[in-house]
């Protein structure tokens, strides 16, 4: 064989091989975009209004097929008209769930169901009441609420038990807030209404949307359910010389379930 064969065949392997590793990566992309969008998303809590529940700092995990999926659901944004879900479920009360912000659907937000299609919903004097029943409240002493530059004042902590029996703590950091007594609303059909557990520091469905709120929520807008928190990772350490940061570390909250 000549030398201008063997290299002619020495460039055709290397060109094969390196189209064959091409598609190999570019399979292993799709098999991570494919899971990323219909199985799971990781998502970051970079604000307080889910304390005591979610810290900021905190890495979640939202599963998408306890919902169903709609446009919402893709793991980037794109511009698609709503055409409704598929495989649709309706959140329970109580679930914490991600969602795109209906202000900005690039932006994604947490909070928990506490109104389903057709509830009536509003606070009275900071207690929740749904359809006319109130949400039992139990005194579970002091926390600390954290703020977005690693401060914290103190919170009264309390164990909220919903009309349907699920438990779950919230904060109260003062009395007569100004979302503490709201008109009573019916929530529509193809909506929800959500609440922060951190009731005097969450821009949630009390506060309408053209004031920076959520409003209430359209279930299409549904990301998935927050299930887990992967990790967490104290923000105030940010102030703190480099060599202190692995001490951020929220070891305790690594692979815990979101309640």
């Amino acid at each position: 064989m000549s030398v201008e064969k063997m290299t002619a065949t020495t460039t055709k392997r290397k060109s094969s091989g390196w189209g064959g590793q091409l598609v190999q990566l570019a399979g292993i992309v799709a098999a991570v975009f494919i899971a990323k969008g219909a199985l799971a998303e990781p998502f970051y809590v970079p604000s307080g209004s889910m304390e005591p529940t979610l810290l900021i700092g905190d890495a979640l995990l939202a599963s998408k097929f306890p919902y169903g999926y709609g446009t919402s659901s893709l793991p980037i944004q794109i511009n698609l008209p709503e055409s409704g879900r598929v495989f649709a479920e309706t959140p329970k009360q109580g679930d914490v769930v991600v969602f795109r912000w209906p202000g900005d659907r690039s932006q994604a937000w947490v909070k928990r169901v506490v109104g389903l299609p057709g509830d009536r919903i509003q606070m009275r004097q900071g207690q929740l009441f749904i359809n006319d029943r109130p949400a039992e409240l139990k005194p579970d002493g002091i926390g600390a609420a954290e703020d977005d530059n690693g401060g914290s004042e103190p919170a009264y902590r309390y164990v909220e038990t919903l009309p349907n029996g699920v438990s779950h703590l919230i904060f109260k950091m003062r009395d007569n807030g100004p979302l503490d007594n709201t008109p009573e609303v019916t929530v529509p059909a193809g909506h929800l209404f959500v609440l922060g557990d951190n009731r005097d520091n969450s821009a949630d469905s009390r506060v309408p949307l053209r004031s920076g709120g959520v409003g209430l929520l359209p279930i299409d807008n549904l990301v998935g359910r927050a299930d887990a928190v992967l990790g967490s990772w104290d923000l105030g350490m940010r102030g703190q010389p480099v060599w202190t940061w692995l001490s951020g570390f929220r070891l305790a909250r690594f692979f815990t379930a979101v309640h």
